[in-house]
C-alpha cells in the first residue's frame, strides 16, 4: 500500500502516514474501540520504517484520536461526547435558565450521571473579567468553582466570578450546591440575571488543566465565558471550559430550531 494523498509532498513521511491513518479512521474502517494494525503491519502496509510508523501513531495519540494500551495495541479512542445547550431559551422576559438545571437535564435526558464539586476562593481578578465587572485588576473578586464530570469522566470546569461585597455572607461563599442555584441567591440579592453576552474560544490547557482532564498533548479546550447583567449592569463572569475530545456545545437560535442528532 502507497501512502495516500492526504498529505503533501513536501510533509515529512510520518506525517503522510498519519494523514492518510486519520483518512482511514475517518472512513469508519476501523469501529469505535478497534484496534488499529500493530506497528509490523503497518511497516508491511506502506513499506515504511518502525520508526516513520511510532511517529505517525504518536500524532494521533497525540490529537486524541487513539490511545495505546501496554501490551495489547493501539486502539481508536471511543468518543463519549456530551451535548450542553450553552444558550437555552429564558421565558420570555424571565431569568436566564440555571446552568445547573441545564446539566443535570441533559445528563438525566442521555441517560448519564451527572456528579460535581465545589471550591470556593477568594482571587485576585484577571484583568479581562475585572474589565467586565468593572474592578480594577488588583481588586479581589470570589471565585466559585465547579468540577463536572459526566459518568465519572471529567466534562468541565466551570468557574463564577463575584464582587466580592456581592457574595460575602450568602450562600455563594459555601464549597456545596445552593438549592434553586446561585441563580435563586442572585435573585434573592435582587440581582436577577436577564441577558448575558457569550465568548467562545479555544486554547491549549496549562498543565494542572490537562493533568484534571486526562487529555492528550494535542486536545484543546472550549473556553466559554458569559457575562450576565441585569438592568442595573454586569452581576458576574462565568468561565466554563470543556475538552474538545468530548464535549459539543449546541446554540439554538429561533422558534422551533431543530434537534440536533
Amino acid at each position: 500500500m502507497t501512502i495516500h494523498r492526504g498529505g503533501t509532498p513536501h510533509q515529512p513521511k510520518y506525517q503522510r502516514l498519519a494523514a492518510d491513518l486519520r483518512r482511514r479512521i475517518e472512513s469508519g474502517e476501523w469501529a469505535d474501540g478497534g484496534r488499529l494494525p500493530v506497528e509490523t503491519e503497518l511497516e508491511g502496509q506502506y513499506g515504511v520504517a518502525r520508526n516513520t510508523v511510532r511517529l505517525a501513531v504518536d500524532a494521533l495519540v497525540n490529537e486524541g484520536r487513539v490511545v495505546r494500551v501496554q501490551g495489547k495495541g493501539t486502539y481508536l479512542r471511543q468518543p463519549s461526547r456530551h451535548d450542553h445547550r450553552v444558550h437555552a431559551r429564558p421565558a420570555r422576559r424571565g431569568p436566564l435558565t440555571p446552568s445547573g438545571e441545564v446539566y443535570a437535564a441533559e445528563a438525566e435526558a442521555a441517560g448519564r450521571q451527572l456528579t460535581v464539586d465545589f471550591e470556593v476562593a477568594a482571587v485576585r481578578a484577571r484583568r479581562d473579567i475585572a474589565a467586565w465587572l468593572g474592578l480594577r485588576p488588583e481588586d479581589t473578586v470570589m471565585m466559585r468553582r465547579q468540577l463536572c464530570r459526566v459518568d465519572q469522566e471529567p466534562y468541565a470546569i466551570e468557574e463564577s466570578h463575584y464582587r466580592a461585597g456581592l457574595a460575602a455572607g450568602t450562600p455563594l461563599m459555601q464549597d456545596r450546591p445552593v438549592p434553586g442555584g446561585d441563580e435563586r441567591i442572585l435573585a434573592e440579592l435582587g440581582r436577577t440575571e436577564t441577558a448575558a453576552t457569550d465568548h467562545l474560544t479555544a486554547r491549549m490547557p496549562n498543565p494542572a488543566e490537562a493533568a484534571w482532564f486526562g487529555l492528550g498533548p494535542g486536545v484543546p479546550l472550549l473556553v466559554n465565558t458569559r457575562i450576565s447583567s441585569d438592568r442595573r449592569g454586569p452581576i458576574r463572569v462565568v468561565e466554563t471550559r470543556y475538552a474538545a475530545d468530548r464535549a459539543r456545545l449546541l446554540y439554538e437560535l429561533g422558534e422551533g430550531a431543530p434537534a440536533v442528532g
